[in-house]
């Protein structure tokens, strides 16, 4: 195979080009190299992640009680003084607990001085919060018989109550427990078998997966009537994340997709609850959104997957793309090195995101008051200038991919200023999604595309409960059991997590 090179000119004008071209496309690979050597060794977000900065606060908030606790028991004057400010400032305990009274008396009741009589001039009263472990109960129902004995053959007894496993040993409220801590608190049914397993109650993993896989068959209705809810709004955010599942025929994985479709008009006062519901799509194709939204219409909020672009060529839909994903390629850019367009860019749009800061919370009306005033000139500005710094640069670079990314979707980007109920971003969704990326990590892969779809099923449950401020497992034992006992179909309305949000927390459980 013959490789060698074509001969130099010895044009001095082609031979320039020659170098230029040379270079751009030098720069170019470099910064594909440090955008893969960030990706790999550094930081994946624009910011340090929550949870990552939480853990090291954890740490240096331990060592600094440490040297407390240590002050304090050399010096009883300062323990004095840090009990009564913890007892100043601590709150209240939530009413519902339950209250176990704990009287600590004197043992002798008559006056020490002239050994009268005492009698009760009050008391004080404080609480502790206190915690048992969890653990496990039997419930034994009884069902006595009844028979007459003028008629041998009469025998009365109440019919025994429906259960979701008949003939098995779980509660409603076990099994709820197993759905919440595989899909809200991402554990795998395994380490839960192992859990259990330490209080002496030995289940195995696929009896928790019999569980799992009947209590996601008896939701799935609840599950499509969120959906329907979702999509009957004018307003809804989409995104997609892979779902790796087994493929036992190839004896490896295959990348499945679960979408997200979420709605949260609580930024701008909206009267519809929250919600997200995720389904689940064996691959990525602009089919599957077109076949999911299919009878939505209204403003569609996504990054810039090129899917939902064909969704709005079909359906009466409009797009409204995100500018953190805009951002995020500048970022990336900035972040390698001295890069004066790109922290340009950021700079600009950063003072978007402060106009959306002082706004949060207000009506859509004068959201979009505030964003015509205060934003549309910036965003008025900044196209131009894009356009101007891409025809400085060169068109192979990563800058130039990052300014045509946001240029060719500047009318979607645009569609915030206009609707003070679109979002600057489509970060509401990303955020529902991140307890996918968790479970994942944690499960590795569903086992088939059953699977994965009962994981999308009991997760849109569980997060939906999680927006609205409902206790997923409180919720999920209660709406297993009324449909066990036979809840109308034609009455999920009921059911879904929303109706639960103004009942007191006793209530639901």
């Amino acid at each position: 195979m013959n490789n060698a090179a074509n001969p130099l000119t010895s044009d001095p004008i082609a031979l320039r080009a020659m170098l230029a071209e040379e270079r751009a496309e030098n720069e170019r690979l470099r910064q594909i190299i440090k955008e893969l050597q960030r990706h790999r060794f550094g930081r994946r977000a624009e910011s340090l992640p929550l949870d990552q900065l939480l853990l090291g606060l954890e740490e240096a908030e331990q060592i600094e009680a440490e040297a407390l606790a240590g002050e304090e028991a050399a010096d009883p004057v300062k323990h004095a003084d840090r009990a009564r400010k913890r007892r100043a400032n601590r709150g209240a305990l939530p009413a519902h607990l339950l209250r176990v009274e704990q009287i600590v008396d004197v043992q002798d009741k008559t006056c020490p001085c002239c050994r009268g009589e005492l009698h009760a001039m009050g008391e004080d009263v404080s609480e502790r919060l206190d915690i048992v472990p969890a653990q496990f109960r039997v419930i034994v129902t009884r069902r006595p018989k009844y028979a007459c004995r003028a008629c041998e053959e009469v025998v009365v007894q109440a019919p025994a109550p429906a259960r979701l496993v008949e003939g098995g040993i779980p509660t409603e409220a076990t099994v709820a427990h197993v759905l919440v801590a595989k899909y809200a608190d991402h554990l795998p049914l395994y380490r839960q078998a192992q859990i259990y397993g330490r209080q002496g109650v030995n289940l195995d993993r696929s009896t928790l997966a019999d569980w799992v896989g009947k209590a996601a068959f008896l939701l799935r209705p609840v599950h499509e009537r969120l959906f329907e809810r979702l999509k009957a709004s004018t307003k809804l955010f989409a995104d997609e994340t892979t779902a790796p599942v087994l493929d036992p025929g190839r004896g490896r994985t295959k990348t499945g997709q679960l979408f997200a479709y979420a709605r949260d008009e609580r930024p701008w006062g909206g009267a519809d609850p929250p919600g997200v519901a995720y389904l689940y799509a064996p691959d990525r194709k602009a089919d599957q959104p077109i076949r999911h939204l299919q009878g939505f219409t209204g403003v569609l909020q996504v990054d810039g997957y090129a899917g939902y672009k064909a969704l709005a060529e079909r359906n009466a839909v409009s797009l409204a793309f995100c500018w953190s994903h805009v951002r995020r390629k500048f970022y990336d850019l900035a972040q390698g090195g001295p890069a004066p367009i790109a922290t340009e860019a950021l700079a600009r749009i950063a003072t978007l995101y402060q106009v959306e800061a002082d706004i949060k919370g207000c009506l859509a009306e004068e959201r979009c008051a505030a964003r015509q005033a205060r934003s549309r000139p910036i965003v008025a500005a900044l196209e131009p200038w894009l356009k101007d710094k891409l025809g400085l640069v060169s068109q192979k670079s990563k800058l130039a991919e990052a300014i045509r990314y946001a240029l060719s979707r500047w009318a979607g980007l645009s569609r915030f200023l206009d609707d003070g109920r679109v979002e600057i971003d489509s970060n509401v969704v990303e955020r529902a999604i991140r307890p996918i990326a968790l479970n994942r990590k944690n499960a590795l892969f569903a086992g088939s595309d059953g699977g994965a779809e009962h994981w999308a099923v009991v997760a849109s449950l569980v997060e939906t409960s999680k927006l609205n401020g409902v206790d997923p497992q409180a919720y999920l034992a209660d709406v297993i059991a009324r449909i066990v006992a036979g809840h109308p179909q034609s009455q999920l309305d009921d059911l879904l997590p929303w109706a639960y949000a103004k009942l007191p927390l006793k209530a639901v459980a």
